[in-house]
């Protein structure tokens, strides 16, 4: 009888083998199983890769940051990464042979046979032989139709989730170009010496960093932070939301187990995650106070504070909570002599007088060393106006006073999702601010300028340019101009490119309807009465 023989080889695994036989098909069935055992086991081989990658990058956070130009390339930290996941591995080609058929000849029995049985016999005979190798072949026929389906689903899915993550790359890639063009716009105002947009820069840097980072590219490691800077003094406060021992790569080892055809998953001990979580924090804290010094080449800042937050779930009470469990400070001139590429990052901490937990991942609360504010002289207590809000307001027609209240509400239930904030700066007719949103988002928040001006008459292009100043003085990521009327070419013109957003009057009606509220604008009307206070219009 002839002898099949197949030769396979992996060259990921450096594998090869030959497997010969004197069954054709069963030769092609041995060598489809061991490329599938191959294809299993160097999935396993990595994923185990992609394992050590993340732990070594959270071991690596600090010296990453180390030594890096004073230039921030945001194209550096955009992703043309290929779908890491190789695709499914396609079943070996088998042919299906012939359907029997009764008068095949393998159905003949010997001609011994023909004399020592019956007519009956030899019929009965034939077709249990035909039966046996008949679904002998409907076996191998599902068989090779299930692997073929099987193969064609995963290599489906596998499409799709290939497609989804360019969609999400592509999507990351666009935000990262808009916060290149803002963060150019507030270096060039810092580089002028207004050191009331030192924050502004800081915030960029930190956040460059952070998604740039290759701890953020192996894993999705939170990167929200809030600054704080006082120009008088000098400090400058960052508070900063730590990542949880849950956030961070517990896989240490992935095998396939040939046996069970299962994969099997070595985890990092309790112990060793813990090391590595503590080890981590510290890592973070002197990173963040080497960016914060390094890139502020005015100087402006003479110091600068972290406090590390962490938000939990309390195991006494299963509710969320906030605390710091690690703050401290530190001056320019100690800072800068420290070589942070030798140092062991808690000896560092200690010596920097910081304070903490000496288990960190026990999540101790500690009071930070100096608290990062969000008070300003400028705020007032906010008054509640949209419940008054009825289908018959004009609302081109309401007291200023109320129409910045008004607007103060739609952004505070704008933001009130992602954990937002809006306040109302105290009425001084001086066309500043008029409300100051604080966005926690990491990529598209931070401090937003807020004003509100209730037109009759097209807003020209000289509002806008007042927006944009007070947007780079006080620091701001962004400006927003909300007015009952609308926007002229020039306005629109001279906001293009950018951190401005120009709400016209339908706009702002859209976003009361959204929130449950409705009313009209009607200029003409507006015109010909005197705007008094919202109180007495709904009250009549």
């Amino acid at each position: 009888m002839p002898r099949w023989q197949i030769e396979i080889e992996h060259p990921g695994l450096k594998k090869s083998r030959v497997i010969s036989g004197n069954d054709k098909f069963a030769v092609e069935q041995k060598a489809a199983q061991q490329r599938l055992v191959w294809h299993r086991e160097w999935l396993a081989h990595l994923r185990t890769e992609q394992a050590k990658a993340e732990i070594r990058a959270v071991q690596t956070v600090l010296t990453e940051a180390i030594g890096p130009g004073l230039g921030l390339d945001w194209e550096l930290v955009k992703r043309s990464d290929p779908f890491p996941e190789p695709p499914p591995e396609a079943p070996a080609k088998q042919e299906l042979p012939p359907e029997p058929q009764r008068t095949d000849p393998d159905f003949n029995l010997s001609w011994w046979g023909i004399f020592t049985k019956t007519a009956a016999e030899l019929a009965s005979e034939r077709e249990q032989l035909f039966l046996r190798a008949h679904a002998d072949w409907l076996k191998l026929k599902l068989k090779i139709e299930a692997e073929r389906g099987a193969y064609t689903d995963e290599r489906d899915a596998w499409a799709d989730r290939r497609n989804k993550f360019l969609e999400s790359q592509a999507k990351r890639n666009e935000i990262i170009g808009e916060m290149r063009r803002a963060y150019e716009l507030a270096k060039e105002e810092y580089e002028k010496g207004n050191r009331a947009g030192v924050s502004a820069v800081v915030e960029f840097v930190l956040l460059y960093h952070s998604l740039g980072g290759v701890a953020n590219r192996k894993m999705a490691l939170p990167c929200e932070h809030r600054v704080a800077f006082t120009a008088e003094s000098g400090v400058l406060v960052v508070d900063y939301s730590l990542p949880l021992v849950n956030d961070l790569p517990n896989l240490k080892e992935v095998r396939y187990v040939a046996s069970r055809d299962a994969f099997s998953e070595i985890k990092l001990r309790p112990n060793e995650l813990d090391q590595l979580y503590d080890d981590l924090i510290y890592q973070i804290c002197l990173k963040t106070l080497h960016l914060i010094f390094s890139f502020d080449t005015l100087p402006a800042v003479k110091a600068a504070v972290f406090n590390g937050w962490v938000t939990f779930a309390d195991p006494a009470t299963g509710v969320d909570r906030r605390a710091c469990i690690i703050s401290v400070q530190a001056e320019r001139d100690a800072f800068m002599e420290i070589n942070l590429e030798r140092v062991d990052p808690r000896a560092c901490f200690r010596a920097l007088k910081g304070v903490g937990s000496a288990k960190l991942h026990g999540m101790v609360p500690i009071a930070p060393l100096v608290q990062g504010t969000r008070e300003d002289s400028r705020f007032v207590e906010s008054i509640e106006v949209a419940d008054r809000i009825r289908v018959g307001t004009n609302l081109a027609a309401i007291g200023w006073e109320d129409f910045e209240h008004l607007v103060r509400e739609i952004f505070e239930k704008e933001f009130k999702a992602g954990g937002g904030e809006v306040r109302v700066t105290r009425a001084s007719r001086d066309w500043g601010v008029d409300a100051i949103a604080f966005d926690p988002d990491p990529i598209r928040g931070g401090k937003i300028v807020i004003q509100a001006k209730r037109y009759t008459n097209t807003v020209d292009v000289s509002a806008v340019r007042d927006l944009y100043g007070t947007v780079m003085n006080e620091g701001a990521t962004k400006g927003i101009l909300v007015t009952t009327s609308a926007f002229g070419p020039d306005a629109y013109a001279f906001a293009k490119g950018k951190p401005l957003t120009l709400f016209d009057g339908s706009y702002l009606l859209h976003l009361l309807e959204r929130h449950g509220q409705r009313a009209y604008i009607d200029l003409a009307e507006a015109k010909r009465l005197n705007p008094t206070p919202l109180a007495r219009t709904m009250s009549g």
